[in-house]
């Protein structure tokens, strides 16, 4: 009878546990040794899609130069998906990316990279 009453105890516990949001559990951080307060990156890119045409504007309000790029991929198995060359947006500067697929465009994102120092 002792087992099944501590079985049944530690069965409750666990249930709660598992019950409870994400946030309201501790978890483990890891750090390097300071706060962690990460700089402002990256420039906001607004991307449209016209027939086969795509067009991104990205702008960068930070200090950090970023490295932009367009990646197209095209709806037909036979067209060829592209990615753009690197093209670096300063502080405070907007920068235009164009790209095309033959028939029609089934995605297009842009990703973001820090320029070397």
């Amino acid at each position: 009878m002792r087992l099944s009453r501590s079985l049944a105890s530690v069965t409750v516990a666990v249930a709660l546990v598992m019950s409870l949001p994400y946030g309201a559990i501790p978890h483990a951080r890891v750090g390097t040794g300071g706060p962690h307060n990460p700089e402002p990156f990256g420039a906001a890119c607004r991307t449209s899609v016209l027939g086969s045409h795509v067009v991104a504007y990205c702008h960068n309000p930070y200090v950090d130069t970023d490295r932009v790029s367009l990646h197209v991929e095209c709806d037909r198995w036979w067209d060829l998906d592209t990615d753009s060359a690197p093209v670096e947006a300063g502080p405070a500067t907007t920068v235009r990316l164009t790209g095309r697929c033959w028939k029609e465009v089934a995605s297009a994102w842009v990703s973001h990279q820090r320029r070397a120092s």
